[in-house]
């Protein structure tokens, strides 16, 4: 059987390894965190960029049923 001390060794490793992996991911969430802080994902593209919707002119024109069938089709 253990001894006492060995069994609070082993407990103390095991403590100091979770606390140190704690902080370890803590500091990697913070990092990430300000490294895309100022990040502007919704800037006017810069260069030759392409507007691939229209968004705002639906066509009024289609039906419901073509609305359903596209709902349908698109598994929405």
């Amino acid at each position: 059987m253990k001894s006492w001390a060995e069994t609070v060794y082993n407990t103390g490793k095991v403590f100091l390894f979770f606390m140190g992996f704690t902080f370890l991911f803590y500091y990697g969430i913070v990092w990430v965190h300000q490294e895309y802080q100022d990040y502007h994902k919704y800037d006017e593209p810069q260069g030759s960029a392409v507007k691939v919707a229209n968004m705002g002119h639906e066509e009024k024109s289609t039906s419901w049923i073509d609305r359903l069938l596209l709902f349908y089709q698109n598994g929405e």
